[in-house]
């Protein structure tokens, strides 16, 4: 169990994984549960994509930031932060959504916000090498 309010753990082979952050109402934590809920939670965002590109908004780096709100067995309870590539991004106000929704469909969640963000601005240095791959960016 740890005890920290907020960690970032931000596996090396994974640049785009998201800051994990823990509300102060969360005292203790069991590491492994949260790298695998986190896990989880990020295979279900790779299912959101930008309908203007071919890759994933995971891949591409829009989440930044994952913060646990309640942590109680079947009542989870996530904010994300993330990004569009754009201000002016077509789907701005739709993204969001299909983030929570996509979230909200698993069945240990029990709640997701999805704040959008605008700082950091979004770079395609944020994107995976494999979103790169995908793009043809080299």
């Amino acid at each position: 169990m740890n005890t920290q309010e907020s960690q970032n753990t931000n596996p090396p082979q994974d640049p785009n994984y998201p800051q994990v952050f823990f509300s102060e109402a969360i005292k203790t934590y069991d590491e492994t549960y949260i790298s695998e809920l986190t896990t989880a939670i990020i295979t279900a965002i790779k299912q959101v994509y930008d309908p203007e590109i071919p890759v994933d908004i995971y891949e591409l780096g829009l989440i930044y930031v994952i913060e646990y709100l309640d942590l109680t067995p079947n009542m989870i309870k996530v904010k994300i932060d993330m990004t569009l590539t754009a201000p002016g991004c077509p789907v701005a106000g739709s993204m969001p959504e299909w983030v929570a929704n996509a979230v909200n469909a698993m069945p240990e969640i029990e709640d997701c916000l999805v704040d959008l963000v605008w700082e950091p601005f979004w770079t395609p240095e944020r994107m995976s090498l494999r979103a790169k791959l995908e793009l043809n960016m080299f």
